[in-house]
């Protein structure tokens, strides 16, 4: 039995997002993802005028005379989305922690998809993966995507994006539109991401609680690795600590951010303390230019 707070909480993300989706995200996702897939359709013989580049060599060569490959446009995409279900999502320092804004994030993401008749699928994972929802149509469909990822109750705590990118590959052979939602906390995962760029169109969602990049200076105080459980003592009201803590976070940062630039690969930063809607217009906005 689903508690009654978190279907009120479902409730309210679907009736927020609902409203986002329609006056601001819908026509940005149209335009950004919509009939950029082609499938093959058929081959015919070759017309002056054709693109040499879609000659099919096969059919040409068993027939003696030149064919073409005919394409057509694609009526739909599938949609999935891989979100960070570890412990460290449980974190935050603001109004929601990483996964409810993890949820609400996936609803505007959904909810654009179906309003374009686009399917849309989830892997839930941590250093696992937990679950695996196959993708389809539908408000109902959006609606259990969105309490599962409030409601979910992961069996392991730590992260391991890799086996969710080989998960990915394994039950999605066609080509998706893939949104890896996650903090990112974890190492190890850039052959595997590079591997699921190729074959899917990835774009990274990062979440980031302020904590995570800048202590406040309070004295000592303990803190606990949500995903290791250990618990370290540290002095706040000590400037080079601080000051560490901060370049140690702009240096992950960085080198996170060169890796994506250098797959070519799309990336959204996500803050707990400022609202999600700029971010993601300023990522469909670039991303719209690109295919003008």
């Amino acid at each position: 039995m689903i508690p009654k707070e978190v279907l009120q909480k479902v409730r309210r993300i679907e009736i927020r997002t609902g409203r986002l989706v329609s006056d601001v995200f819908s026509g940005q996702y149209e335009s950004v993802f919509k009939g950029r897939g082609m499938e093959f359709s058929e081959v015919r013989e070759y017309q002056p005028g054709d693109d040499i580049r879609t000659i099919d060599w096969n059919v040409t060569a068993r027939y003696g005379k030149p064919f073409v490959k005919k394409f057509i446009e694609e009526r739909e995409l599938t949609v999935m989305l891989l979100v960070d279900m570890s412990a460290s999502g449980s974190f935050g320092t603001r109004e929601k922690m990483k996964s409810e804004l993890a949820a609400e994030l996936s609803a505007v993401l959904a909810f654009s998809a179906i309003k374009n008749n686009d399917k849309v699928g989830m892997i839930i994972f941590t250093d696992q993966v937990e679950k695996y929802i196959l993708p389809k149509k539908g408000r109902t469909h959006i609606l259990r995507i969105i309490r599962e990822i409030l409601y979910f109750k992961p069996s392991h705590r730590r992260t391991n994006i890799t086996r969710a990118l080989e998960y990915m590959n394994e039950v999605n052979k066609r080509k998706a539109v893939t949104f890896l939602i996650s903090d990112f906390i974890g190492e190890g995962y850039e052959k595997a991401l590079n591997i699921t760029n190729r074959r899917h169109d990835v774009i990274a969602v990062t979440i980031t609680d302020p904590r995570e990049k800048e202590l406040p200076n309070v004295g000592f105080i303990e803190l606990e690795d949500s995903e290791t459980g250990q618990y370290v003592t540290v002095d706040t009201g000590d400037r080079l600590f601080r000051d560490r803590y901060g370049e140690e976070y702009n240096r992950r940062l960085e080198d996170r951010k060169k890796m994506f630039r250098s797959m070519g690969l799309d990336s959204i930063d996500i803050y707990t303390d400022q609202p999600y809607i700029e971010p993601l217009l300023k990522f469909f906005r670039l991303r719209a230019k690109r295919f003008r």
